[in-house]
């Protein structure tokens, strides 16, 4: 366990999946949490409340990732508490399993607004309100690491910005904040899974010799990776991308 108390972790897209559970695992460890959501503002409260009752401070914020000026205002809002020390990314849409020549030009414009526009500016923001020797962290996609059919939109939406960390975190070097990314595989609870579906045949994918398990992941074992990117245990790295994905390439 580390200790972020005093500290301020702003997660976009964080009323539940995965960002609820880095959200929950930052108040564990003491730092108040900024929790941004999209439209399920009865979710973002309960997760506010969920955070209270581990003892930390909590706001929840509605923020369209898609739109600047709600992103913007997000990290405005999020100064309530005096300082950010740790922004993550996460906020985006999952869409898969759709050949490349079935993709419209309404599922393009959706996914790339907020996985690749949306995501390149909440970078731009926290870049700019973080503080020095501060964590910037990407939540991205184990799909931007080996091509699948069925895939191509959704990887692509989420390659621009895992290429964008990489930059930044020479941009940001001097100050010392650390720029990173992890790239879950498909998990438990979170985007496409949040409701259980057996039938998926992801679950048969996952299920592959060569992965621990032959499971799916956890949005639990996601925020471990986090808990590490904000610690002082990641204070010399940055610029890199963490692979969660039980030993599979994919």
């Amino acid at each position: 366990m580390r200790d972020l108390t005093g500290k301020t972790a702003l997660i976009t897209g964080s009323a539940r999946g995965i960002g609820k559970a880095i959200a929950l695992r930052y108040a564990r460890l003491g730092a108040n949490i900024v929790v941004n959501y999209a439209s399920s503002a009865k979710e973002a409260d309960a997760t506010v409340a969920e955070i209270e009752h581990l003892g930390a401070e909590a706001i929840a914020v509605q923020a369209d990732m898609s739109v600047v000026p709600d992103i913007e205002r997000l990290f405005a809002e999020a100064e309530r508490f005096g300082r950010i020390d740790i922004a993550v990314a996460n906020a985006g849409v999952e869409l898969i399993g759709i050949d490349f020549l079935d993709i419209t030009e309404e599922q393009f414009d959706r996914l790339f607004a907020i996985n690749t526009r949306g995501t390149f500016f909440t970078l731009q923001a926290a870049a700019r309100h973080v503080v020095n020797g501060g964590r910037i962290i990407y939540v991205g996609s184990s799909t931007t690491t080996v091509p699948v059919r069925g895939e191509g939109l959704y990887g692509s939406s989420k390659t621009a910005p895992r290429y964008a960390v990489q930059v930044l975190a020479q941009e940001l070097a001097d100050r010392g904040v650390t720029v990173n990314t992890i790239l879950p595989t498909a998990i438990e609870g979170a985007g496409v899974f949040t409701e259980p579906d057996p039938t998926h045949p992801v679950r048969q994918f996952v299920a592959r010799p060569g992965r621990i398990g032959r499971r799916m992941g956890t949005v639990d074992e996601v925020a471990d990776a986090a808990e590490y990117l904000a610690s002082g245990l990641a204070a010399w790295i940055s610029g890199q991308s963490l692979l969660i994905s039980g030993g599979a390439l994919q």
